[in-house]
């Protein structure tokens, strides 16, 4: 077992036992069995491709959009974003049935596809646009995602400390549409190659049993 499959392995024991043991655990996964309505995600944590891609073949996830959130300008453009200018990052406002899985499990997902230690960077991949953030719609979502960080935290899986920002989310903007489900219409593209399809590849060993059918 190489140094990142078993990161990955010890994470997903972190949080699996987090989500099982937490107090008022079905509440903390968002598992309402009154819910009648699907809920939604945001999430950064490098290029938008790469995270939309893994959300979009997760069971429970009924779509994955490519966007921007955090930043100071009402509708930045991706070149805007790109010069670090606007101050968004790339994110992914994920929408998903919260019958099927839980917010929590949305954030166990988080953690394991993108490096949440790096700050503004995810590999090769640099700047603020990057950076890892949790964006939360509501003050349950903020409780939940500031224990899940905690629990990465204490777990000492890294050398050093993720650096993920938690915060609420000021305002969505979806992206240019030539963003959305940029895997699925560009595999063949380098980035894709080199980039997404090891991310993948690794989600899906690793999520074997949650993905779509």
């Amino acid at each position: 077992m190489n140094t990142k499959t078993m990161t990955t392995a010890l994470l997903l024991a972190v949080l699996g036992g987090w989500i099982v043991m937490t107090a008022d655990g079905e509440a903390l996964a968002g598992q309402n069995e009154q819910a009648t309505g699907f809920e939604q995600a945001t999430l950064g944590g490098g290029c938008f491709w790469c995270i939309e891609a893994v959300y979009e073949e997760l069971d429970g996830v009924i779509k994955a959009e490519s966007g921007y959130a955090g930043g100071r300008t009402a509708n930045p453009t991706y070149e805007e974003i790109c010069s670090g200018a606007s101050g968004h990052a790339e994110v992914v406002q994920i929408t998903y049935d919260p019958t099927v899985i839980s917010y929590a499990e949305i954030l166990m997902v988080f953690f394991s596809v993108h490096d949440p230690t790096t700050l503004d960077r995810q590999g090769a991949d640099v700047g603020t646009q990057y950076r890892s953030v949790i964006f939360a719609h509501d003050e349950e979502q903020l409780r939940i995602a500031e224990a899940a960080l905690h629990a990465v935290r204490e777990s000492d899986l890294w050398e050093n400390k993720a650096v993920t920002e938690v915060t609420g989310l000021p305002r969505f903007v979806r992206a240019e549409q030539y963003h959305q489900d940029y895997y699925a219409r560009n595999r063949t593209q380098g980035y894709c190659q080199a980039v997404i399809n090891p991310k993948l590849a690794k989600f899906r060993k690793d999520f074997a049993e949650r993905l779509k059918e």
